[in-house]
Order: C-alpha cells, then sequence, then structure tokens
C-alpha cells in the first residue's frame, strides 16, 4: 500500500480545475507534503505537468493510480500561510489553483519539467542563481613559491569563508580559486548568491523627527498595533503631511517589538524613492520586490525574505505576497490607485490580500493617502478602519494657489497648442528663477488620431477597435492595445484615398513644443516608452533631484509620491478625456490625480503654483481638485454612489466575454446571464441586479470581440457559490468555446 496525495494542475481550465489523486513512489516518501511542487504523468499520454499537492489522500495500492514523477525538494514547498491564500485567491477571484500558485511565488522559485535519463524530471526555472563559496582548509604549499593573488585569496579567506561575488571584488579569480582547491587549500561548495540591492545607498542612522500632529496620528498606530489583533486603519493627510516620516517610525517600533513590516507602493515609479528613505534608515534590513527586477535578483530578494535576512520588504503589488514572518504592520501608501488591482488572473486586489495576511499574523494593515479611495473613507466614517488626519502640510507651508486656464479661449485667441500662453509665462518665469516644473499629460505618443480630410474615416489598429497613435521619434504609428506598428506612417487615407491629417496631443508632441517655446530648458519626459529600460525610473527621477533637468513631462508616473525641493510649478494637460471617460470612479480618478499632481509643488519652503488647463473651468470635480478639499469631493461622490447603486453601497462584478465571432459572443453572453439568473433565483433572498450585455469600451482587442454583464451583488460566500455553479453551467453547455469568460470583482467597470 502507497501512500496518495491530491493534486491541483498546472494548465487546467477553471472548469476543470479539480484535485487529481497520484500515489508517492517509494522513492519520494518523506519529501512529498502538503503544498510540495510535483511533476505528474497527465491524461493518456502521460505527458508531464506541474502540479501542487492540497491534500493527503487514503493510501492505495500499486496500480490503482498513476505515480508521481518527481517532487521538488522540501525547502521549496510552500508555507502553510501560502497555501491559505492559494485557498484565498481561488475562492475570492475564480482563477485555477496552480495560477495561484504562481501569484504566491517568484517565477524564479518554480519549477519546470525536463526530460533526463531517468524519465521525467523536476528543474527549477532559473539555475544561475548559485555561486562558489571558499574556504580556507590547509595552508599554502611553500613549493613551488606561491603568487601573490594565492597570498591574498589565504589572506581575504583567514576570517571565514567568502563567495565568488566577493573575492571577484578583490580581483581574485575563479582560475586562481580553482587551483588552490586543488592543492587541498581551499575547499568549494555551491551557495544561493546574495543580493543587496540598493547597497549604494549610505545608512543614515538620523532619528527621526515627528511634528505634534505627526507624533499624535503615530502614538494612535502604535497603540493599534500593539493590540496584537487583526485591525486597519485609514491615514487621510494632504499632500506633503508627511505620511511617509509615519510610516518610518511605525516600521521602526514594529522592528523594535520583533515583527517584520511590508510596504506597497502603487507604480515602480514611486518605488525608488520610497526604497531610498527606507534604505536609509533601516540599510541592509530592506528587501526589494517588484516587476522591473530581472528574475534572479527578484528570486534571490525573494529567497533572502523567505530566509529571515530582510525583515522590511517594500515593492508595487505582487510584493504583498512576500514570504515575511510575524508581520506587524502592512502599509499600503497612495492606496486608492488602480494598479493595487490585477487584471490578469488571479484577478485579485493588494488590498484585500493584505487584510486577509492582518488576519493570519495579528497585523496592522495602514491605508494611506492624501485621495482616499471611496470606499476606504466611508469604511472610516462606519468605523471599521480607524481614521486618522494629518490636515496641515509637515513644513507648515500654505498649499499650492491653483487657477483654472479655459482652453476655449485659447482657441479662440490662436492658440491651437497643448501649452496655454498663461502657462508658458509661468514655464518662462520658473526657469529664470532656476525652479523646476512638472506638466502631467496622461497621453503617451506624438499625435493621438490619424483622421481623412476628406471622408472623415479615423486609422484604427485592425486588430483592435482603437485608433493607431503616432509616434514621431521611430516614425511609426502603434497600437497601445496589441503592440501592433505600421511603417512607415501613412498619408494616404486606405478607404478613399484622401489626405490623412494627424491631430491631437501626447507626451512626445508636448515635448517637441516645449523645445520649440524654450530652446534654452532641459525637458525630461517620463512615460511607458521612456521608461522601458531597466532601472530607467531610478535614474530619470536621480537626474531630475539633482537639478539636471528643468521640466519633467510625463504621465501619471510623475503625479503622486515624489518629492522634489526645487519644483514650484505644475502643469496639468489634457484632463478633459479622463473626467468624461467610462467607469463610475471617473469622477474619482480625476480627482485624485490632479490633487495629487499638484500637492508635487511648493514642497521646501517656497510657494508652489499651479494651473489645470481644460475645456470646463466651472466642473465642480476640477475646483474641488484645485481646492485641495477632499471631504467636500467624498460627500459629493458618495451621494451619486448611493444613488446609483455603486460601490461601496455594492459590489461590482464584471463578466466579460471574448470570442472571434461578434454575435456568438454575444448570444454567450446572453445565456450567462439567463443561467445566473436562475441560479440566483433558487437562492432566494439574494440581492442582485444584470446589466448588459453590452459592448466593452474597447469592443475589440487582438481581433477577439468583447462584450460584459455588469452584475451588481454582495460579494459574499453564497454569491461566489452561486456564480461557480453558473460557471460549471457555462462551461457543461460547451459555451466557453464561443466565447471565453472571465470574472473580475475590481474593475471600475469599463
Amino acid at each position: 500500500m502507497l501512500q496518495t496525495v491530491q493534486v491541483a494542475v498546472s494548465g487546467a481550465t477553471f472548469h476543470f480545475d479539480k484535485f487529481y489523486t497520484y500515489l508517492v513512489p517509494p522513492a519520494l516518501l518523506g519529501r512529498v507534503k502538503l503544498g510540495s511542487m510535483v511533476l505528474i504523468p497527465f491524461g493518456r499520454g502521460d505527458r508531464p505537468r506541474m502540479g501542487v499537492v492540497l491534500a493527503l489522500g487514503q493510501q492505495e495500492e500499486k496500480g490503482r493510480c498513476k505515480e508521481l514523477f518527481d517532487a521538488a525538494p522540501e525547502e521549496a514547498c510552500l508555507t502553510d500561510e501560502l497555501l491559505r491564500l492559494v485557498y484565498f485567491l481561488k475562492e475570492r477571484t475564480f482563477c485555477t489553483y496552480y495560477e495561484a500558485v504562481k501569484a504566491v511565488i517568484p517565477y524564479g522559485a518554480q519549477y519546470k519539467p525536463v526530460q533526463t535519463e531517468t524519465g521525467p524530471r523536476l528543474q527549477k526555472q532559473l539555475v544561475r542563481h548559485t555561486e562558489p563559496e571558499y574556504t580556507l582548509v590547509g595552508r599554502l604549499p611553500e613549493k613551488p613559491a606561491p603568487t601573490a593573488k594565492q597570498k591574498a585569496a589565504v589572506q581575504a579567506l583567514q576570517n571565514g569563508p567568502l563567495p565568488q561575488s566577493a573575492l571577484d571584488q578583490m580581483g581574485l579569480s575563479r582560475a586562481v580559486l580553482d587551483n588552490l582547491c586543488k592543492k587541498g587549500v581551499l575547499q568549494k561548495r555551491q551557495v544561493d548568491k546574495v543580493l543587496d540591492l540598493f547597497s549604494h545607498i549610505p545608512q543614515t542612522n538620523e532619528p527621526i523627527q515627528l511634528s505634534p500632529d505627526q507624533q499624535k496620528v503615530y502614538e494612535g498606530l502604535c497603540a493599534q498595533m500593539a493590540q496584537q489583533k487583526p485591525s486597519a486603519a485609514l491615514l487621510y493627510g494632504v499632500t506633503a503631511s508627511g505620511k511617509t516620516l509615519v510610516f518610518l517610525k511605525l516600521i521602526e517600533q514594529a522592528l523594535a517589538k520583533g515583527r517584520t513590516a511590508l510596504v506597497l507602493v502603487p507604480e515602480i515609479s514611486l518605488t525608488p524613492q520610497m526604497i531610498r528613505r527606507l534604505k536609509r534608515t533601516f540599510g541592509a534590513r530592506v528587501a526589494v520586490q517588484h516587476s522591473a527586477l530581472n528574475h534572479t535578483e527578484r528570486l534571490l530578494q525573494w529567497q533572502m525574505i523567505q530566509q529571515g535576512g530582510a525583515d522590511i520588504v517594500v515593492g508595487t503589488r505582487s510584493a504583498v505576497f512576500a514570504p515575511l514572518k510575524n508581520i506587524g504592520v502592512i502599509i499600503l501608501d497612495e492606496e486608492q490607485e488602480h494598479t493595487y488591482r490585477s487584471e490578469s488572473a488571479p484577478r485579485f486586489d493588494a488590498r484585500e490580500v493584505a487584510k486577509r495576511r492582518a488576519v493570519d499574523h495579528n497585523a496592522l494593515v495602514l491605508f494611506a493617502s492624501a485621495t482616499p479611495s471611496v470606499e476606504s473613507y466611508q469604511a472610516a466614517m462606519e468605523g471599521r478602519y480607524t481614521l486618522y488626519k494629518l490636515t496641515q502640510r509637515y513644513t507648515s507651508q500654505p498649499l499650492p494657489q491653483v487657477d483654472m486656464v479655459d482652453m476655449r479661449a485659447e482657441l479662440a485667441a490662436g492658440n491651437p497648442g497643448s501649452i496655454s500662453a498663461a502657462l508658458a509665462g509661468h514655464i518662462r518665469e520658473n526657469l529664470a528663477k532656476g525652479e523646476q516644473t512638472i506638466l502631467l499629460l496622461n497621453r503617451r505618443g506624438y499625435r493621438t488620431v490619424g483622421m481623412c480630410s476628406d471622408c472623415g474615416q479615423v486609422l484604427k489598429c485592425d486588430s483592435c477597435s482603437v485608433p493607431m497613435v503616432y509616434h514621431k521619434s521611430e516614425n511609426k504609428l502603434l497600437c497601445h492595445y496589441c503592440g501592433k506598428t505600421i511603417m512607415p506612417v501613412p498619408t494616404v487615407c486606405p478607404e478613399c484615398g484622401g489626405k490623412l491629417r494627424y491631430t491631437g496631443f501626447g507626451t512626445q508632441r508636448v515635448e517637441e513644443e516645449l523645445a520649440q517655446l524654450f530652446p534654452q530648458a532641459r525637458v525630461l519626459r517620463m512615460d511607458q516608452d521612456s521608461t522601458s529600460q531597466k532601472n530607467a525610473h531610478e535614474k530619470m527621477l536621480s537626474q531630475f533631484a539633482r537639478g539636471e533637468y528643468d521640466i519633467m513631462l510625463g504621465t501619471q508616473m510623475v503625479a503622486k509620491g515624489l518629492d522634489f525641493e526645487k519644483v514650484t510649478l505644475v502643469g496639468v494637460l489634457g484632463i478633459d478625456s479622463l473626467l468624461f471617460s467610462q467607469g463610475f470612479r471617473a469622477f474619482e480618478n480625476v480627482f485624485s490625480l490632479v490633487t495629487q499632481v499638484i500637492g508635487r509643488c511648493g514642497r521646501a519652503g517656497k510657494t508652489g503654483r499651479a494651473l489645470i488647463q481644460t475645456m470646463d473651468p466651472d466642473n465642480p470635480t476640477l475646483n474641488l481638485a484645485a481646492a485641495q478639499d477632499y471631504e467636500a469631493f467624498f460627500d459629493q461622490e458618495i451621494v451619486f454612489r448611493k444613488i446609483c447603486l455603486y460601490p461601496p453601497f455594492c459590489s461590482v462584478c464584471i463578466a466579460a466575454f471574448s470570442g472571434e465571432d461578434e454575435a456568438k459572443t454575444m448570444r454567450a453572453a446572453v445565456r450567462f446571464a439567463q443561467l445566473l439568473g436562475e441560479e440566483a433565483q433558487k437562492a432566494k433572498g439574494m440581492p442582485l441586479r444584470i446589466l448588459g450585455p453590452a459592448p466593452m469600451n474597447i469592443v475589440m482587442v487582438k481581433k477577439r470581440y468583447r462584450y460584459k454583464l455588469t452584475i451588481k451583488c454582495r460579494n459574499d460566500r453564497a454569491f461566489r457559490q452561486v456564480m461557480g455553479q453558473v460557471l460549471a453551467r457555462y462551461s457543461q453547455e460547451g459555451l466557453p468555446g464561443k466565447a471565453a469568460v472571465t470574472l473580475d470583482f475590481n474593475s471600475d467597470g469599463d
């Protein structure tokens, strides 16, 4: 009789994601546990496939079930907490078990099947993350006379073993060291590489000085953390109120109590600045997890965390899964940002995962922002989160003066450009004073739309229902959804042969306009195109901080969390397109973006000024953002949400359908709505509204048509069980072949 295990398999669809029973062969007994990564024979051809052990089964006779091919080493086993997160993601996001596994551990810690002489075996995705370590075990022979390098190697290893990377820095090559191994002087073994990223940032050990307001907030949060039970708090602080200093002091307190800390930021552009602050205060105790690291860097940092070599982790959304033990505090800065929500399976919200982990660790979750999400502020109003406020800037500096610029008047005055006369005047003054300017334009590229002057046809991507965007520097049209390019840029309409005119403006076009208006100005453009290279964000922000540029022009990556002493002017361009975009969070997103970018100026003793260029200068949302009046905005927005029944008064689940045939895709969506209605009727009294089906905002991407159902619901276990039954029936009727369906509880509804 052999032990059996229940395995969840990679590559499964949601409809066939179940446990499969396998025998543990004698050679693997003792190595296979709950959470083990295993290699299994799957299907009729017994093809090797990855799996994870999620349950232990009964003992069975040999021959009743297939046997495992291989199992990963014990240290690669998922911990109890990571297993709970796998189940949490599966239940909350309708992903597969293995999609959840791939979310909670980095690529480099995962395994892949390889064919060997003894059959299919597991191999780590990364095998280059080890290096030799040398230990002194004997004396240097007198003959032949040792070389200077050999003597230096022995001297370097007198105080204990060192890895190859450390010896490389001393100029000691592998050939020298391996030669000494042959002589019996040194011994070599393979060890995991250690990587101290950002080690160039010095630890200053400066004491953290808090203002009386900050001290009061800190003491309240400390008392909450000291209770050692799960709790949540919201820190609402105006821009430049010094929220980060409170974070640092709170982390210091957590470490003093022998606990660890997790700090999340919404975008990679904010990571360098947060890393710098944490490294200066806490040095090598800080580990980093974000997508700009290569696979090896990310794995080495993850291993350092797992082995207890770091007790502070900073990173973007995926860092919420960092394998920290005994977490005391989890901080989510700029908590309102949509980037905390994953747009691919598993479609999780890092805020929900953070709360789940706080329960496991009896930790404090601190949400922080100058513009909290409506849902978080409502939770604080209802007492589910403890509310703390910082209403004054840290240096008691006044908030910037904000002016509205009516772009209709600019057009009437004969200025068709993207920079108004008023903004140009203030930029000129700033340049004369040697001060810096930030310009926000949330649209990359050069010209945004190519339109025929004869027939009015807009030049669209033939795979997606969106206009192609002109990128002048590469002389190409680019689809920002599927990446398709057209080179060279066409000048003739493909429909009627008329002349194509390119209108609108993106960051590249504004960069060119700035060069014409201010030839002496040094302009830094930050957008997805200019920051694609490794460490580009850190490099560019450091250059701007050192004063190597006068103007920083960028998309929303320049709007939040950045702190530059010499920035005294902010310009907001092209905000109207966001103001009238689809999705129930449109006003909230605009308010947040404008408030945040205005807050980048006047932070270090100099008065700040901001100009908002708009076709709608009387717009209430823009005017409340200009006044930095979050509470008035919240009062206005919460009424709209209640009347129209949007979060926080319900949950919104978007069921998205995608297929190659538009009619079949729509019919599949209609059938899904019918199935949901039938199942919901069985669960009497379930609150539910089904809207649609309707085309998605972008109706075609990569030649697949996209439709959606908007389901207003209560996202509880009962509703999720109903959705599981609907998905099963949808599959039984063969509908996934006509239109793939995904469920997203975190979408804005567009």
